[in-house]
């Protein structure tokens, strides 16, 4: 087992084209390290739906050089197999992007490589830019393909591989599959062309200006442009596209906040690059407060996570001892929707099983449009039909359906900007409108409860003894259904995942909650999403109701 172990090692050593991952392995060999070893070459990165993500580092369960050449190769492969050059002889393009992580730009030049070895043409693009840009890209150049390569707020130890195909939208099954299959196909690096040239380097003209002039069409023309916004880009890649797009929209330039300002990989101010971690928007805080006293007081703070498909916001709150207050990803995806309905969209609206159901009733009451609810993820909620717009819990906001069939956290920047600024023309601001909508609608109070883990099997145990014994009550409010997403329903597709629905209470202080428990897509968690829903009989009320939903919340936690 020994030997097996030391052997294979040394045939990764022998085909590694990176002399820092080999340098790594060479030294793990020498010092017979087999335990780090084993943990190295216990398997290899399964590329899915979300493609790759893990950390950097040597052997197949990292993410390195070798482990990208042969997924880009196996996607190369998928794409010539699915009859990917045009009508005219010539080749399906790719589009490659990347964001400033370690490795970034060596797994993007890797790709690149690949591709035109596999006779299909390359384009990267001309720097670390958003993830939504490269989205854009695909739809604007007509590509067959995107391979975006980010770890979005993972952790600086982390990379990752994202796969799109030519409508803009990320993989689903059953590409995700044949992509794999291509992958282990590959016998040996060697069997793998890569020249090295043959590629082309974008202009900023080509992409980064045609993505600023698409951001038109989310704006109303005349519309307020009057809030002061303090920025963070949170060490990542989206201040100088949204710094650009605020300029061409004619908003004032935000505050950024200097110690996260420019492209970091190591992320060094925060412990989780995440605009949802506890004590990442600290600065972002501090930076408020020091604008207020100095008698240019914002209106709201905006976040983006390091790849800017993301868009966090915080309102003022002197409740808070920060000052502060986050606002989670469904009150912000009710804003924007509410916003959407005030301009007279039409289309659908959607959004994903574990967000708030509050988007369902704004939809409901307004002419034109229609709710659709998907699986987690923006791969699922892109397809759907006649999308207008879409967002999911996790801060993540697609506005423009038509230039970027993805999230994104530059156009929801813009969105969230103008609208408070046409609250403000008013006295008013994000908060109020929460509160009207609360009233309106009943107050639809969400929360999460996360268990990270090392050991992956403590999640499917976890998910075991569910199945098995499922809740009956949770905080005094029965269970009235409990669904195994695993079997799919008639309008999704089956899922690792459970969903409970709760009775109101008798007293009617409560109409109704929700519980949904799934593993995480991107991390090592079991994250259960809640949801309690509140009737509000009017303004004055408003305080108690959400008193009420915080001890329901908490009472379904602690069950």
């Amino acid at each position: 087992m020994e030997r097996d172990l030391i052997a294979q090692a040394r045939t990764w050593l022998a085909e590694d084209p990176d002399p820092e991952t080999r340098d790594e392995l060479a030294k793990l060999i020498d010092a017979g390290d087999l335990a780090e070893l084993s943990t190295r070459f216990a398997g290899t990165l399964q590329f899915g739906t979300a493609g790759l993500r893990g950390e950097i580092g040597a052997g197949p369960m990292r993410m390195n050089r070798t482990v990208v050449i042969r997924a880009a190769a196996g996607l190369a492969a998928y794409l010539k197999k699915q009859g990917t050059p045009s009508g005219d002889g010539t080749a399906g393009t790719v589009v490659i992007g990347y964001d400033a992580r370690h490795k970034s730009a060596d797994f993007a030049l890797d790709t690149a490589a690949v591709m035109v070895g596999a006779g299909l043409k390359a384009v990267l693009l001309p720097r670390p830019l958003p993830t939504p840009v490269l989205a854009f890209a695909i739809r604007h150049l007509g590509a067959v393909a995107g391979v975006e390569v980010t770890a979005s707020h993972n952790p600086p130890r982390d990379n990752g591989y994202k796969v799109y195909l030519g409508d803009g939208s990320q993989i689903v099954p059953p590409a995700d599959a044949g992509i794999a299959a291509e992958i282990a196909a590959i016998a040996s690096l060697n069997d793998v062309p890569r020249p090295s040239e043959g590629w082309e380097v974008l202009r900023e003209e080509d992409v980064v200006d045609a993505y600023l002039a698409r951001t038109d069409a989310v704006l109303t023309d005349g519309s307020a442009r009057d809030i002061r916004v303090v920025y963070t880009p949170m060490h990542g890649v989206g201040r100088s596209v949204l710094t650009a797009a605020f300029a061409r929209a004619g908003f004032p330039e935000p505050v950024v906040v200097a110690e996260q300002a420019e492209p970091d990989p190591d992320f060094p101010t925060v412990a989780f690059p995440n605009p949802e971690e506890p004590g990442a928007m600290d600065l972002s805080f501090a930076t408020a407060r020091a604008a207020a006293e100095a008698g240019d007081a914002p209106d709201i703070i905006i976040a983006n996570d390091p790849d800017a498909d993301r868009c966090a916001v915080a309102v003022p709150d002197p409740d808070n001892i920060e000052g502060w207050r986050m606002l989670r990803g469904d009150e912000v995806g009710a804003l924007l929707a509410e916003h959407l309905v005030h301009k007279n969209a039409r289309g659908s609206f959607a959004t994903t099983i574990v967000s708030s159901s509050l988007l369902s009733r704004i939809a409901a009451g307004a002419p034109g449009t229609s709710y659709e609810e998907t699986l987690t993820g923006f791969k699922w909620l892109a397809r759907v039909d006649g999308l207008r717009y879409a967002y999911e819990e996790a801060l993540g906001y697609c506005v423009d359906p038509e230039g970027v069939r993805d999230k994104d956290g530059i156009t929801a920047a813009l969105l969230v900007a103008e609208l408070a600024a046409e609250l403000k023309q008013s006295d008013r601001t994000l908060s109020d409108l929460l509160d009207d909508l609360a009233v309106e609608h009943g107050l639809h109070a969400t929360d999460q409860l996360s268990v990270r883990v090392e050991d992956l099997s403590l999640i499917a145990s976890a998910m075991r003894r569910l199945r098995e014994a499922p809740p009956v009550v949770l905080a005094e409010l029965h269970v009235v259904s409990a669904e195994d997403l695993s079997k799919g329903t008639e309008s999704l597709p089956p899922t690792d995942g459970l969903r409970y629905a709760l009775a109101g209470d008798e007293a009617g202080t409560v109409s109704g909650a929700r519980v949904i428990v799934r593993p995480s897509g991107t991390e090592p968690k079991l994250k259960c999403y809640l949801e309690v829903v509140v009737p509000v009989a009017s303004a004055a009320a408003l305080g108690d109701a959400r008193r009420h939903a915080d001890e329901v919340l908490a009472g379904i936690k602690t069950d």
